[in-house]
């Protein structure tokens, strides 16, 4: 029973880092019309040059998507489908409920504290990533919205400080350092992700004052596995209650759900390790 509490305990953590995360869709690419006669001038040459280069870099971006590793492909299709309905038919619903419930300031007061309660998470990757500009950000930003803040209820770091959040996480500090994505793994409640950003998430659980570890629970808010889960379920749709609807127009461009997802999210996760 306490493999099966630490396996939920990692996958709801990856939840809240992974399928939260704003997923783009792959940037279109842009067609240069060739000059058909070599020897006709063309007024706009550097121009098309430039496009040109643009041309080959979001080629390479995509590139780097397509010659991803895929063998679960037929168990993802699968899950991508029961995650969509579990999203439409279990988490929106209980979502809208909520919002409807609590007031709207209440929310982001949520949202706020869990965000400034997982400062060590960003503190500490953008740090191993020899980011310390950003580090010193994310230490400024902790200290102010946990005091003046009020407990990081409040975010006047970046209302009044314009002191700019550097959301990084283990997974991204290991696509730093070149270790790629392995293959992508669509988890169940939870959504795209693969094997980098799963022990990514799992590392991070450490630093996570929100989530349980056993041989650190002193410095933990959740006293079991159990409540850990439940700070995430809830953190969840808190933070679905103030983007409803977002889902529904990122799915509504997509003609085949699973590779659109999938596509959206490597992409994604890309721009952020390069960023």
């Amino acid at each position: 029973m306490g493999h099966l509490y630490l396996l939920l305990t990692i996958a709801i953590f990856t939840f809240q880092g992974c399928a939260t995360k704003e997923m783009t869709p792959a940037p279109e690419i842009q067609h240069t019309k060739i000059n058909s006669n070599p020897l006709q001038k063309n007024p706009s040459e550097n121009k098309k040059t430039e496009n040109q280069i643009d041309e080959f870099e979001d080629e390479f971006s995509q590139k780097e998507t397509d010659d991803m590793i895929d063998p679960l492909s037929g168990y993802n299709r699968i899950m991508t489908s029961f995650n969509d309905k579990a999203m439409v038919y279990i988490f929106n619903p209980i979502s809208e409920a909520y919002a409807y419930v609590v007031p709207q300031p209440v929310r982001l007061s949520v949202s706020n504290f869990i965000d400034n309660i997982e400062f060590p998470i960003r503190f500490t990757n953008n740090l191993l990533q020899g980011k310390f500009q950003n580090s010193v950000d994310e230490l400024e930003r902790f200290l102010v919205n946990s005091t003046v803040g009020i407990g990081g209820l409040m975010d006047p770091a970046t209302e009044h400080m314009q002191i700019p959040v550097h959301d990084e996480d283990f997974g991204q500090t290991l696509g730093h350092y070149g270790v790629g994505p392995g293959f992508h793994v669509v988890l169940p409640f939870i959504g795209p992700s693969n094997v980098r950003d799963i022990v990514g998430s799992s590392i991070d659980g450490y630093a996570s004052p929100l989530v349980y570890v056993e041989n650190l629970k002193e410095y933990k808010l959740p006293d079991n596995a159990q409540q850990t889960i439940w700070i995430r379920i809830g953190g969840f749709i808190n933070k679905n209650s103030l983007h409803l609807g977002k889902y529904e127009n990122l799915k509504a461009d997509a003609i085949d759900l699973y590779p659109f997802f999938r596509d959206a999210y490597e992409q994604r996760r890309i721009f952020k390790i390069k960023e």
